[in-house]
């Protein structure tokens, strides 16, 4: 089951670690577990953004 975060706080946690590996401030030890973290942040955001997506398209059937 998914961690209970908000959007925004996934969001966000996963551009920290974007920047980190960008500015390579990820040491070789952490970096399996800042990969591993990210991609659970990425399917968080996306899961919120498809029901976001299926409530707006349930509202906008409404009006039709």
């Amino acid at each position: 089951m998914a961690e209970k975060i908000s959007y925004t706080d996934a969001y966000n946690e996963l551009k920290e670690i974007v920047e980190a590996m960008e500015q390579s401030n990820v040491s070789v030890d952490d970096l399996a577990k800042k990969i591993e973290r990210a991609g659970l942040l990425i399917q968080i955001c996306k899961d919120k953004l498809t029901k976001t997506e299926e409530e707006i398209n349930k509202i906008v059937e409404k009006f039709e």
